[in-house]
């Protein structure tokens, strides 16, 4: 009885471990609610391990578990759904390095908890498979564009159009994810939900829904998603600038900049907790900046914008297409086998009773014979459609001819383009020698002299000019790897929270910086990463540059 009692207390504080965590990190001091539910569930994301992983590892573990078979409808039993996040950390072990794997038994521990607490909480230890996808989808990592387009896909019928019941119920499932942090009163669910997102009741196509998701503002029920992403984006940008409240000398992740005091600005923490200083008031408006520039750069965009050379911004996602594309016919591909290594170590922290397949199972002689049946189906169809396409001796012989008056009319052709190739040969030689001036026509025509004098010395100062273009870009290249490398070093802080409490008066949320959506990082662990890359790029267009060039010289000196 003992021992029951205190299993109980162990599970009962594994469940409320997360939220425990949740709380100690001071989140509620945060004045705005849309900060404040991205925080948390930021918070939650990471703290699962769940932005080590994009959307495309989440459709290959649906998929892997058989979750895209399944209606939307069907429930699957707890101990299912602690199977397919097993799957989900056991492959992300695999992918990272063997420095940087995470507590796979924790991670599961926690986001099964945190997951039966957002949608199961009448107990009844069943979540539907809807439900699932739609909270998998949401919490991990990866572009939000790629995320909606998963979303999209789910919810619309075979012609693109999206489902409007199917949309409200994901905005069911979806605003679960802020009540289960404690924030259902400013961001819960309503009727008018989807009246908010889609006022006129019209065909909705990929590009119209992912114009109206990506917005800004977005859709006030889910103004919190893209703020989400983007603290994980700025989780690691660096501010070179001293907080006018708290007076830290710089500032990590966003910074915001007032519009009516002169260089007045407030790092994160100061900002959502509404500190203010001198003539400051929280009632002022706000930008908010995600990304830093030097005041050099800053003069230099100015010029730009003046001179009207500024590009214009690209648009917030690519166009897609408007008919969805046709999947593939598989229905005769044999599927392929389950991974046997992770599933032997799945089974050991399954409940009783789940439906994880162990190893027997898998290489039972039932379904090796099943194997072979499939295998000889197929075989068995292919050599049908074969015999069906058999033709007759007729045609084979009609068909034989027609190639061969086929090749001797690509013989015919070969051979009217190398007499071609070789009159073209012969026109070239003439044409330099003729062009070459003998010192007999030198002498008879010193003009001619004078401008081959005057095209050699126009060729080499080119070639003067274009080598020190070049090696003046390959100095700039290593300076740029080099402020770079500096950036990496410099980015390692993360943004810390303090315990400090503001009133209770209303805050304006800040206006967001035109740079704000060319934050260059993407995930945190991915901060400033792909540097080589484009230095590798500038040096092929540089090389390719001095090819032209060079093209372009010879074809004047053949021509001179």
């Amino acid at each position: 009885m003992i021992e029951e009692s205190g299993n109980k207390r162990k599970t009962m504080a594994e469940k409320r471990q997360l939220f425990i965590e949740m709380r100690a990190q001071n989140f509620d001091v945060i004045r705005l609610s849309t900060y404040r539910t991205a925080c948390k569930l930021r918070f939650v994301q990471k703290r699962c391990n769940l932005h080590l992983v994009d959307i495309w590892n989440m459709i290959e573990a649906f998929r892997d578990n058989g979750l895209n078979t399944l209606d939307h409808a069907t429930e699957i039993s707890v101990s299912r759904l602690e199977t397919v996040i097993s799957s989900i950390y056991y492959q992300l072990n695999k992918r990272l390095p063997s420095t940087h794997q995470i507590s796979v038994e924790q991670s599961i521990s926690l986001l099964l908890n945190f997951m039966i607490a957002a949608y199961d909480s009448e107990g009844r230890g069943k979540l539907t498979v809807f439900s699932v996808k739609a909270m998998l989808a949401t919490m991990c990592g990866g572009k939000m564009l790629d995320k909606l387009r998963y979303v999209f896909s789910q919810m619309s019928d075979s012609s693109g159009l999206m489902i409007f019941s199917k949309f409200d119920q994901f905005l069911k499932e979806v605003l679960k994810l802020p009540t289960a942090v404690f924030e259902g009163p400013s961001f819960g669910y309503t009727e008018h939900s989807v009246r908010t997102c889609f006022p006129q009741q019209r065909k909705i196509m990929l590009n119209m829904f992912l114009d109206t998701m990506m917005a800004d503002p977005p859709p006030q029920c889910l103004v919190w998603l893209p703020l989400m992403h983007r603290l994980a984006h700025v989780e690691n940008v660096f501010h070179p600038v001293e907080c006018s409240y708290c007076r830290c000398e710089s500032m990590m992740g966003f910074r915001y900049r007032c519009q009516q005091c002169h260089n007045y600005q407030l790092c994160q923490n100061c900002f959502w907790r509404g500190h203010a200083s001198g003539p400051h008031s929280n009632q002022h408006q706000m930008k908010e900046h995600s990304s830093w520039k030097s005041p050099a750069k800053k003069l230099s965009h100015a010029i730009s914008k003046s001179l009207g050379c500024v590009p214009t911004r690209e648009p917030p996602h690519p166009v897609f297409p408007e008919q969805p594309e046709k999947p593939l016919d598989l229905a005769h591909i044999v599927p392929p086998r389950p991974l046997t290594n992770m599933n032997d170590t799945v089974v050991s922290h399954m409940s009783s009773g789940g439906p994880t397949p162990t190893k027997s199972v898998l290489e039972s002689p039932s379904r090796l014979d099943e194997e072979h049946r499939l295998i000889a189906r197929y075989a068995a169809r292919l050599a049908a459609e074969a015999g069906n396409v058999t033709r007759p001796p007729t045609d084979l012989s009609f068909n034989f001819d027609a190639n061969k008056q086929q090749r001797q009319l690509i013989a015919e052709l070969e051979n009217k383009n190398r007499e071609i190739l070789q009159e073209i040969q012969r026109l070239r030689l003439e044409h330099e020698q003729a062009s070459q001036p003998t010192p007999e026509k030198a002498q008879q025509n010193p003009t001619l002299l004078a401008e081959l004098r005057l095209l050699r010395q126009r060729k080499d100062e080119l070639e003067q000019r274009m080598s020190a273009l070049q090696e003046s870009r390959r100095e700039l290249m290593v300076q740029l790897e080099e402020l770079m490398k500096l950036l990496k070093a410099q980015a390692t802080g993360s943004p810390h929270t303090s315990p400090t409490h503001g009133g209770s008066r209303p805050m304006p949320m800040p206006v967001r910086s035109t740079s704000a959506g060319s934050t260059p990082t993407h995930c945190p662990q991915d901060s400033l990463s792909g540097v080589g890359g484009d230095v590798q790029e500038a040096f092929a267009q540089a090389e390719e540059g001095a090819e032209e060039e060079e093209e372009k010289m010879q074809n004047g000196k053949d021509r001179g």
